[in-house]
């Protein structure tokens, strides 16, 4: 028998190494706050040259405050402050405003912080073309002139809407858009699906679909150019109304829908399940944005565009990540029908931190995680606080981090539970749900993962419909789709100087030393490094090499460069062909992983106007390689793409699980460190003989572990 030996840290192990950053100097990162928000508003409301309006039921004719954020600095001003030798940088605001009466949308930038006393146009500066008013996201007070010309639309076919669809003054229609709005730039036309006002609306498609030209500033001058009711397509109110007067259309015969969206529990619960309890406190502390967890510590924000990301990732005191960060969220469907035939979905364009809403104790993060509020102004007429909308926790993931059992001469058992800290956030884009998860290990790794749930697109069965899907409700199709999800990587490994290099493997014919007439096939390592944009843009139809680094031009003990491994787990589907006029707005998914030369204009892969000028993207992320920059001794970042093809199928109903749809990326150190440093860690356990020397601090017990080992001596 055995005991087993080890102990729990009380408390988070402070960062002792050198250059930790001066205190609160992680505000740098630190999302705008309430009083900042209101700050930037009103000295844009003094601004009479801007003419804005902050009424969030603005009409699309006049000029509207949507969106303001903070404006992320330069790094290299940044590193300068955090490593202590230069100033602290300018705290400033990005403000969006859709000039309607100009036509034309415009970004500012606004500063200083607090206190802004200056603002300046930085629209060229950052896309470097105008951007037209069709390239503005809908708002608010665009939804509300739409819902208004939706219920003309219903007025006027009256009798079929009640008898297709039981629509009549107290009862109505849910509203889902197609996106992209046409198929050129300049259109504005949309798609609107509609599905029945009940719950889980997304799987309950009722066959009714119209096309709205909605470019117009002006209201008054919206159409509808096309209607399809069934499956068939009618050019106008009146036609569709004289013909299912007339009785020449297949109708739609109203019957009350099941509740197969509805995710109200069937059982009771028995028992309580597993619960996470921190025994003797939290071993991590929050303060303000920054995070310390034993050797490791970070920044976070919250973007109201992009999403969840980190700052000035530190291991032992040394930064291994400047930005770890969401950039975009993209599908694509198919369909038959037209709500679903053009769809293509940027998230960003919508603001995927826009939708993350308060998370739920004990079902979206464990009750005793710490959770944060942020705020943000998107689409409002003042900041908006989003209660618990992070959360941060340390968890026991099951499964030993590391461990081994010596049956062999030495008999010994040595194991390291896998304690981690999880920084999540979940956004609710439309039906779907995205859980994003930036997690930390003891071994000096840091994973970037995402996990969809949520109702699923679907479409109203017709003929043809099953070419692009699965049945899984009555009249009701689960459309097929992809999910791309782009992140940010900027590695800085032991600085900004680095270098881009593959690791893989290959066969090779090897003569026996010692029989020369006899050979055999044994693996041989193949190492490369590239040199340019262009050699290390990987693209997801081409083979790649498995292992993937961003090295530093140090050694570690062994000689060995000291690097961090990119490793991709994606099950995407295939990329839109680069044919598409589309494509250009979403070429980042082109790409497994690129390499680019840090750029400060070159912030995200994405922007706010991909959604609605596709076909003209401000931001076409192929361009940041087409220059085909050296990555040779430079400060790199490294774009990762991940994902899953997603075929719905009956279990999709009620909601999509989390289980095996996702994907991420993680950041392994490779010959980083000279040895494992989870080796350090106080969680380690070992199991040693009784008459051995042990000094245990957990509680001892009986370990049977060594019993029936091999023995190879006789036996008595």
């Amino acid at each position: 028998n055995g005991r087993v030996e080890g102990r729990v840290p009380l408390l988070p192990k402070p960062v002792t190494a050198c250059c930790c950053p001066l205190p609160g100097a992680h505000r740098a990162f630190a999302d705008l706050t309430r009083e900042e928000y209101l700050q930037v508003q009103q000295y844009l409301l003094g601004q009479k040259d801007l003419d804005i309006s902050t009424n969030q039921i603005t009409k699309p004719s006049e000029n509207f405050l949507f969106l303001i954020e903070l404006s992320l600095p330069r790094k290299a001003d940044v590193l300068a402050y955090l490593d202590e030798k230069g100033a602290k940088p300018t705290r400033e605001a990005t403000a969006v405003v859709f000039h309607g009466k100009r036509g034309y949308v415009k970004e500012y930038v606004v500063g200083p912080l607090p206190n802004p006393t200056y603002y300046r146009d930085v629209t060229q500066e950052r896309y470097k073309t105008e951007l037209p008013i069709t390239a503005r996201t809908v708002t608010v007070g665009e939804y509300n002139l739409f819902f208004k010309f939706l219920e003309d639309v219903f007025s006027k076919l009256g009798t079929l809407m009640k008898e297709s669809f039981d629509v009549d003054l107290d009862k109505t229609l849910n509203a889902f858009e197609q996106m992209p709005r046409g198929v050129q730039s300049g259109d504005r036309n949309t798609w609107i699906s509609f599905f029945r006002d009940v719950a889980g609306m997304y799987i309950h498609p009722v066959g009714f679909e119209v096309l709205v030209n909605h470019q117009s500033l002006n209201a008054s001058d919206w159409k509808v150019e096309r209607l399809l009711y069934n499956g068939q397509y009618f050019n106008t109110i009146e036609e569709l109304q004289h013909q299912y007067d007339a009785g020449s259309v297949k109708k739609i015969v109203y019957k009350k829908s099941p509740e197969h969206g509805s995710l109200k529990p069937r059982n009771k619960p028995l028992q309580i399940g597993p619960q996470l309890f921190y025994a003797e406190g939290k071993r991590y502390s929050i303060s303000h944005n920054h995070v310390l967890y034993l050797d490791w510590s970070f920044a976070f924000g919250l973007s109201s565009l992009t999403g969840m990301r980190v700052f000035d990732v530190r291991f032992n005191g040394e930064r291994i990540l400047y930005e770890l960060s969401v950039q975009e969220a993209m599908s694509v469907y198919g369909s038959v029908t037209p709500g679903m035939i053009l769809t293509k979905f940027l998230d960003s364009s919508i603001g995927v931190g826009r939708f993350a809403h308060e998370l739920v104790r004990g079902v979206d993060c464990p009750h005793e995680a710490t959770y944060v509020d942020t705020y943000r102004y998107i689409d409002v007429p003042a900041p908006v606080r989003f209660r618990n909308s992070i959360c941060v926790f340390e968890h026991n993931t099951g499964q030993p981090l590391r461990r081994h059992f010596s049956d062999f001469f030495h008999n010994s058992y040595g194991g390291m539970v896998n304690s981690a800290l999880v920084f999540r956030t979940i956004t609710a884009i439309g039906n779907y749900d995205y859980m994003w998860d930036f997690i930390f290990y003891q071994s000096g790794s840091v994973e970037a993962k995402v996990h969809a749930t949520g109702y699923i697109s679907s479409s109203y069965l017709v003929a043809g419909s099953l070419k692009y899907g699965h049945q899984v409700a009555e009249n009701v199709l689960g459309n097929i789709h992809t999910h791309f999800i782009n992140f940010k990587v900027d590695l800085d490994v032991l600085g900004v100087n680095n270098y881009f290099q593959t690791k893989d493997m290959e066969y090779v014919n090897v003569s026996l030393p010692w029989m020369a007439d006899r050979s055999t096939l044994v693996p041989q390592l193949v190492e490369k490094q590239l040199k340019t944009e262009q050699e290390a843009a990987l693209r997801y139809d081409t083979k790649t090499p498995r292992y993937l680094h961003i090295a530093s031009n140090k050694t570690n003990r062994w000689g060995h460069q000291r690097t961090y491994r990119l490793q991709v787990f994606s099950f995407t589907g295939d990329h839109l062909p680069e044919s598409q006029p589309e494509e250009r707005a979403m070429s980042w998914a082109r790409y497994k992983v690129a390499i680019t030369k840090h750029k400060d204009l070159e912030q995200t892969s994405s922007s706010l106007y991909s959604q609605n000028n596709i076909w003209s993207p401000a931001v076409d992320f192929s361009k940041y390689i087409e220059d085909n920059e050296s990555i040779e001794d430079e400060d790199l970042v490294a774009w990762v793409t991940t994902g899953f093809l997603h075929i719905p199928h009956s279990e999709d109903i009620p909601n999509t699980v989390t289980v095996g749809n996702g994907g991420g990326v993680l950041l392994r150190p490779h010959n980083y460190f000279d040895e494992d440093p989870s080796i350090h860690s106080a969680d380690g356990v070992m199991a040693c003989l009784a008459q051995e020397t042990c000094s245990p601090v957990l509680e001892p017990f009986t370990y049977n572990g060594f019993e029936g080992v091999m023995k190879f001596e006789d036996s008595v």
